[in-house]
């Protein structure tokens, strides 16, 4: 009986092996090798559409990428927008949760209206607010006009396009973090609440020592996910301001992608894809070591 469960065991793992190998594979071809060559070609003078092959020029991408003025902005501009949409999207998307949570009635349907802006595609999303805030048939400077007031261009007006952009991606993505920490808020025990109450605790007591200290994980994880994703973005950008104007909305994914993959300078656009991979993996790795350590 002993040799037919260790033939068992044994034909159950190969099997488990068989079917996990494919995925890993293409998940290797698909990153790590990408990743090798993305970091291989940031040392070259790679142009795609050159007839000579790629050639070894050591630092020069990269000194010419921080001699470049366009770039300091764009990283300045990315974290930036990292962290007031990370900030405004996770409070935001916390107390959406708590409301929800507490609601007596209609709990779905707020449900569903407040998840619908998540499902949306993002160049979706860009378009119906390019419609929307249209300088010449946009509804809100129709709105202003009934108003009497004067209409704005806002994605070509220095000073109101990249608030403008921060508002479209907390409008998109704060129903994320509600997602997540509303899932949590679930798993706390109502004894915890009803505890609290009978220690005489109003709501704002409630919510600092008991809702706090039991969703903190999650909210940590969304405060992590949300810098990591902003911190790419990419397409929001492209369709409404091309990093427009005068470069107050380039993120380091338009750069790249303006100076490197479009202008067909693989190798100048990989040293640019290396220095955000550098600066998002410092950037998690103080942030998870910072607020793990307190949880």
């Amino acid at each position: 009986m002993g040799r037919v469960r260790k033939k068992a065991r044994r034909s159950e793992s190969f099997f488990s092996y068989a079917m996990v190998t494919p995925t890993v594979v293409v998940l290797l071809v698909m990153s790590v090798f990408a990743l090798i060559f993305t970091f291989y070609y940031s040392f070259t003078d790679y142009y795609y559409i050159s007839l000579e092959g790629p050639v070894f020029n050591g630092l020069d991408n990269y000194i010419a990428l921080f001699k470049d003025p366009y770039f300091i902005r764009a990283i300045w501009n990315t974290v930036y927008f990292t962290v007031v949409c990370t900030v405004v999207e996770t409070v935001y998307g916390l107390g959406m949760a708590v409301y929800v949570h507490r609601m007596k009635r209609f709990k779905k349907i707020m449900r569903t209206l407040l998840l619908l802006p998540y499902l949306l595609p993002t160049v979706t999303v860009a378009l119906i607010w390019r419609m929307m805030l249209s300088s010449n048939y946009g509804i809100l400077n129709r709105f202003l006009e009934f108003l009497h007031l004067p209409v704005h261009n806002w994605f070509y007006d220095v000073n109101t396009a990249m608030p403008t952009l921060i508002v479209i991606d907390i409008w998109q993505t704060a129903p994320f973090v509600f997602l997540l920490i509303y899932a949590s808020l679930q798993s706390v025990p109502e004894t915890l609440y009803e505890a609290a109450r009978i220690d005489g605790a109003n709501k704002w007591r409630e919510f600092l020592h008991v809702t706090m200290p039991s969703i903190k994980g999650t909210v940590i994880l969304c405060l992590l996910l949300r810098t990591i994703d902003s911190f790419r973005m990419f397409d929001k950008v492209n369709v409404l301001t091309q990093g427009g104007p005068a470069n107050t909305t380039s993120t380091i994914t338009q750069y790249i992608y303006t100076y490197g993959i479009k202008s067909l300078d693989f190798g100048f656009g990989s040293a640019g894809a290396v220095v955000m991979a550098v600066l998002v993996l410092v950037l998690s790795s103080v942030y998870i070591q910072r607020t793990f350590r307190k949880v």
